[in-house]
């Protein structure tokens, strides 16, 4: 009963194995029927066994068990009580893929696979041929989609909204096509951590953008909760999935003049090369200086040619290669796959345990693609985002990350303008980014990260497309960066807007980005924050005070405090030193702190009234004694290195976020935090800001 999903897709055909296909190749997992590769392997008991279980793959299992013939209809419904109108239809599905195994490819038979609702590629798989292949033999035997009209008006008028889903049991189209200047807008799919309602953002104000020029502009999406899938948002909404096939089906009736991949997430990037394929223009930057970004080797070419520093590091494909790099470069290093959001499968490593260990992970899911291997360095992390038109850039701000590097910048406190940076380093920053943009042919959006350790710049990534900030600092600075962007695509010069190209001169106010966690629904996740993405949401605290600004911020993402007045710190040895001054500070706004043995022994040698308490396995009264108790407002945890979940820390913190307490596993956080706790005991009235008058 307890909901764990971050998204949701939505698919629309005249039956219903039609749409369950269709949604199951919208989600994005690697998926594009109801099967999963990784249950080839699995003998006929084990899948009888896990219809049991109750998880987001129980679908795929039932499937499985229909096509293998092992279970059925009524034995599945006893197990599993889905209803047998369900798994009639499902049987349908798998009834067509065991033809297709065992019959040749007929006319008829392709039909049926195709009314079904079986893609292309899903034959392919079955028959052992290509989706290229299957394509040209389904277009020749005139096997075509057609596209046909959501009725908004429920039959009692005639619908007229330009509001598309395509189906292979229909005779017509109902697509009204015009010989207007077309642009198709790729949206971003169903949200999920790392890949959030921002891109979103950034598609609708691209349509936007493109309609004030007079251009037709047609999205493709699945999203039913994103403002992109309202029918009256685009000229034209084709509610299909995001995938080569089905985008190449819209491609065809439409023939549109530009596709526009920049905004969608890496979900539009990662259709670039089928578009280029199918002969469509992309709007904006070239592919092939997107790749450059991604491309290790092509990108260290890069920051040469603009003399920009980088930590040292490599690709690699093998864990035996990461091993020998981490060697050469000393541990800790970053390990992370290319072209992926939300530093999906980046972890930090610390020995050659965890390097295998981590690449075993990142290749069961990301084998086309190189792994990047970087010495770990630890500075203060900052990034722009930031608009070019082939010759000049502005860069509405510089945003600066609370937490040090290594914390993901999706999880991270995001600051504008940076509180702690100097001027020659902001101005770095602008520099090194316009380098960049002009090296890339940026023509569009930029985001870039760079580490600050001290005066010195490091770049740690730039991707020329829109990023999850770009509503943050769009907002926050009053300029539209996303309708700037989409201008420029189609030739508008920023100076012609009316805009100054470079760093734009800072606000008077504060603004901080919060992100929001939803780890205590997730039973068994580990919480500490880290280079991999884990927040589901943000919120924004805005202010012309920084504590203030903080306070907001922190309200808004549900942190309630204190009402106990107690909290509870363990900390790693090497944050021992630096706990002490923030440990002072709780206890100067009145918390009364327990702390277990080793780290009571150095808040109590500083000074600090401490109360020790037991570890897990000691005798009462213990850390979980007092977290059952429910009598604690905070815990601060850092957590030791590895990544057993056995330790005292993981166990302490699940516990702990379990039981509805605030738990901060980052020093910076928890520095923030008291921050604007000192604030509150000011007891002074909020201050308002209009952000509509930015």
């Amino acid at each position: 009963t307890q909901m764990k999903a971050t998204g949701e897709v939505m698919s629309i055909d005249r039956h219903f194995e039609g749409a369950i296909l269709k949604a199951a190749r919208s989600l994005e997992i690697g998926v594009h029927r109801l099967h999963m590769d990784k249950m080839d392997a699995w003998d006929d008991a084990r899948v009888k066994k896990n219809l049991a279980r109750i998880n987001d793959e129980r679908i795929f299992v039932i499937a499985e068990a229909l096509r293998r013939g092992i279970a059925t209809v009524d034995e599945i419904h006893d197990i599993t009580k889905v209803d047998k109108w369900f798994l009639y239809k499902i049987q349908n599905i798998t009834t067509v893929e065991n033809k297709l195994k065992e019959e040749a490819l007929t006319p008829s038979l392709m039909l049926e696979a195709k009314n079904i609702g079986l893609a292309d590629r899903s034959i392919a798989e079955i028959t052992g041929k290509t989706a290229d292949e299957v394509r040209t033999i389904r277009k020749t035997m005139h096997i075509l989609p057609k596209y046909k009209m959501v009725d908004t008006c429920a039959a009692e008028f005639e619908a007229a909204t330009p509001y598309y889903y395509s189906t292979f049991q229909a005779e017509e189209d109902e697509v009204r096509v015009s010989d207007a200047r077309k642009v198709i807008v790729l949206g971003s799919g169903p949200i999920r951590i790392g890949q959030g309602v921002e891109f979103d953002y950034c598609s609708v104000h691209s349509v936007w953008a493109l309609r004030e020029m007079g251009i037709e502009a047609i999205i493709i999406n699945n999203n039913p909760e994103t403002v992109s899938t309202d029918f009256d948002i685009a000229d034209k909404l084709y509610f299909e999935p995001l995938t080569p096939e089905d985008v190449k089906n819209v491609v065809d009736i439409e023939k549109p003049d530009y596709a526009v991949v920049q905004f969608g997430g890496q979900t539009a990037i990662k259709l670039t090369a089928a578009l280029t394929k199918m002969g469509v223009p992309i709007l904006g930057t070239d592919a092939k200086d997107v790749d450059a970004a991604e491309d290790r080797e092509i990108f260290d070419e890069v920051l040469q040619k603009c003399g920009i520093k980088r930590a040292a590091g490599a690709t690699v494909y093998t864990a035996e290669e990461a091993k020998k790099v981490a060697h050469r470069l000393g541990y800790p290093v970053l390990v992370r796959p290319s072209y992926v959001l939300g530093g999906q499968g980046m972890q930090i490593a610390i020995s050659d345990e965890e390097i295998d260990e981590f690449m075993a992970v990142i290749n069961r899911y990301t084998q086309e693609h190189p792994i990047l291997i970087d010495k770990y360095l630890q500075g203060t992390e900052t990034e722009v985002d930031a608009v070019c038109d082939g010759r000049d850039i502005l860069i509405p701000g510089v945003m600066e990350h609370i937490e040090r590097s290594g914390v993901h910048s999706g999880d991270s406190i995001s600051v504008y303008p940076a509180q702690t940076l100097s001027r020659h380093v902001k101005d770095t920053i602008a520099e090194y980014t316009k380098r960049l943009a002009r090296e890339l042919h940026v023509v569009g959006l930029i985001n870039v990260q760079f580490i600050a350790m001290g005066e010195e710049v490091y770049i740690i990534e730039a991707n020329p497309r829109s990023s999850r900030t770009v509503p943050y600092i769009s907002k926050v600075t009053g300029i539209p960066i996303v309708d700037l962007a989409a201008k420029c695509m189609l030739g508008y010069k920023l100076t012609d807007m009316g805009y100054t190209p470079g760093l734009a001169p800072e606000a008077d106010h504060i603004a901080i980005k919060m992100p929001v966690f939803s780890t205590e629904k997730i039973r068994g996740a580990e919480i500490s924050v880290g280079p991999e993405m884990k927040s589901t949401g943000e919120c924004l605290g805005i202010s012309t005070d920084f504590n203030e600004a903080l306070y907001k911020a922190f309200k808004g993402a549900g942190v309630n405090l204190p009402r106990y007045h107690q909290m509870i710190i363990t900390v790693a040895d090497k944050d021992k030193g630096e706990i002490i001054d923030i440990a002072r500070r709780y206890e100067k706004v009145g918390y009364t702190i327990y702390a277990t043995l080793g780290t009571a022994n150095v808040l109590r040698d500083a000074g600090i009234a401490v109360r020790k308490v037991n570890r897990i396995e000691q005798e009462s009264p213990t850390v979980m004694d007092l977290l059952l108790g429910h009598k604690i407002d905070l815990v601060i945890d850092t957590p030791t290195q590895g990544r057993d979940e056995s330790r005292d820390g993981f166990l302490i913190r699940r516990t702990a976020i379990e039981t509805g307490v605030t738990t901060i596993t980052s020093l910076d956080t928890a520095r923030a935090l008291v921050s604007s706790l000192e604030h509150e005991a000011q007891e002074q009235d909020p201050s308002v800001i209009d952000i509509a008058k930015i």
